[in-house]
């Protein structure tokens, strides 16, 4: 099954963006499913690498990054980057510069579509 996740929320603040990116990390582990994830919104700063958070918190980087080691693909809305300050090179390793086209692509590729 192919499987979109379309994430808005900020990475702290909520446990959206964290329990999203389990499910996700979750599902592209098993086999048979394909994962993409999209960071539009606040969720494009869950995609900045190097965050430093207190001792015992989750690090929302650390689980995108576990997210594409499982074999998703991670796009963040170039746009939405470009106004948090956030270069390309900035992002967590194998996440890469999207647009709105590739978000319209993926989304007529995928089975399932989850929006968090």
């Amino acid at each position: 099954m192919k499987i979109l996740f379309i994430l808005n929320d900020a990475p702290y603040g909520s446990e959206r963006s964290y329990n999203a990116l389990r499910l996700a990390r979750s599902l592209a582990k098993a086999d048979a499913d394909e994962v993409k994830v999209f960071l539009i919104g606040d969720a494009a700063a869950c995609a900045k690498a190097g965050q430093k958070v207190p001792q015992g918190f989750y690090n929302i980087g650390d689980m995108l990054g576990m997210t594409l080691r499982a074999g998703a693909e991670v796009g963040v809305c170039g746009t939405c980057i470009d106004a948090r300050g956030i270069a390309e090179s900035d992002l967590v390793q194998s996440a890469h510069r999207s647009t709105m086209d590739e978000l319209t692509t993926w989304t007529q590729w995928a089975d399932k579509l989850l929006v968090f």
